[in-house]
């Protein structure tokens, strides 16, 4: 697991690592220049990540299409991924352009709103790359080579620091952007990435984009295929906007209190890549097992995935406890920003176990084909427990940002508790392929 999970764990770090670098890069200009890419990068994700997760529909549906040789299976699967993500991009893309409007309107400081908004409409133009990536990658982890991914991302992270310095800067004779620069340079490696990838996967992706069926779009396997992946996007639009909601609150404490946030939420982020990429290997190879009906191999990868993804956010919840001082400074020096991420670092590290378990259970989950009843639990969990508890301490209590973020905690533990209690569940019986052709 281990093997298979750690390049998965790559391509998801070096994702997150281009809106690390853009908050680095835009740190040296203040904390409201960080202000700015955190809201901004909490609004593109929370209006994208509802169609980032309904493509996961492609995991089970092509994994367990790839387990039992069905090459017709994992053709139709992969082609009905590419009419999903092209209607997402059209919704996303237009869903970015009135970004100003909605964050005035739900209350973020308005010396940080106008940045942002041009921040979002830049990062718009890489809209359609990103769905494409997102299916040519999901594609590639179902059938097991992820060496073109690999190497996609990291051109596209040397190309996002190379375009930042130069954007946001003003160096080799170009005008200095500032944080427009950043969503500039993020749109470009995010083109990039996409087309790279294309490029170097073709031969494997060629089969089972060329020839297009007509069966593709049959609305019955379609609807089957929403089945599975409106529940995951629902999950990940509802969790996501959790983490959003908490950021928005922040907001309206203040500029200081959001850089700070978003500084300690940046790190948890990029530790989070190391379970999520675990995840992702989780529910490809849960999900050739069941496509072979090899139970106890599905068994086996189910508790090789956790113990790998909840093993290493102990580790990294052990640094975060241990420095926050160290990690805080390497975004900024202004000291109001460092107290504020310097109190928020420590829980960060705290939820790191639960953040993990609930991760790495989510893929296992999304392997079997179950995905109706964990959106459910995350529901539950996220907005039954986690943003009522975090609003009341944040904004009842003189925890304020402390008590926000203690209100998360609650909530990833809620979740991890109920998903793993599922996957107990589920695994106890045999499970049969997940088929949207029938």
């Amino acid at each position: 697991m281990a093997r298979f999970a750690a390049p998965i764990v790559f391509i998801n770090l070096g994702v997150q690592a281009m809106g690390v670098v853009d908050t680095l890069m835009v740190g040296k200009l203040g904390g409201a220049a960080i202000a700015a890419v955190a809201l901004g990068n909490f609004f593109v994700f929370n209006v994208s990540v509802f169609g980032i997760g309904l493509l996961c529909a492609i995991d089970p549906v092509v994994a367990q299409a790839v387990g039992a040789g069905d090459r017709e299976g994992v053709a139709r699967g992969v082609q009905r991924g590419f009419v999903l993500a092209a209607i997402m991009a059209v919704v996303v893309t237009l869903a970015l352009l009135p970004g100003e409007t909605v964050l005035l309107a739900l209350g973020q400081p308005a010396d940080v709103v106008r940045e942002t908004a041009v921040y979002t409409r830049r990062r718009a133009l890489a809209v359609v790359p990103f769905f494409a990536f997102a299916v040519f990658r999901q594609t590639l982890q179902a059938m097991g080579p992820v060496r073109h991914i690999l190497a996609a991302v990291a051109v596209a992270n040397l190309v996002n620091v190379a375009a930042n310095w130069v954007l946001i800067f003003g160096h080799a004779g170009a005008p200095a952007l500032g944080v427009e620069g950043a969503g500039y340079a993020t749109a470009i490696s995010t083109w990039v990435m996409a087309l790279l990838l294309l490029a170097l996967a073709w031969p494997l992706l060629r089969p089972a984009v060329r020839p297009w069926r007509r069966e593709t779009l049959h609305w019955a396997p379609v609807s089957r295929m929403l089945r599975i992946g409106v529940p995951i996007g629902v999950q990940w639009f509802f969790e996501s906007f959790a983490f959003g909601l908490t950021a928005l609150f922040m907001g309206w404490l203040g500029t200081t209190a959001l850089a700070g946030h978003e500084i300690a939420l940046n790190m948890a982020a990029l530790t989070f890549m190391v379970p999520l990429g675990i995840s992702g290997a989780a529910a490809a190879v849960v999900g050739r097992a069941i496509g072979r009906g090899d139970m106890p191999a599905a068994r086996r990868d189910a508790v090789a995935a956790i113990v790998c993804g909840v093993g290493f956010m102990c580790v990294s919840a052990a640094v975060f406890i241990l420095a926050p001082t160290w990690l805080a400074t390497a975004y900024t020096t202004e000291p109001a920003t460092v107290a504020v991420a310097v109190a928020l670092i420590p829980l960060a590290g705290w939820f790191q176990v639960f953040d993990g378990l609930q991760a790495v259970t989510s893929g296992v989950l999304r392997g079997v084909g179950d995905t109706r009843i964990p959106a459910a639990l995350h529901l539950v969990a996220f907005w039954g427990v986690g943003i009522p508890l975090g609003y009341y301490l944040g904004f009842h209590t003189p925890l304020r940002e402390r008590g926000l973020w203690m209100g998360l905690v609650a909530g990833l533990a809620a979740a991890a508790i109920l998903q793993t209690l599922r996957v107990i569940g589920r695994l106890r019986r045999n499970i049969g392929r997940v088929m949207v052709d029938h």
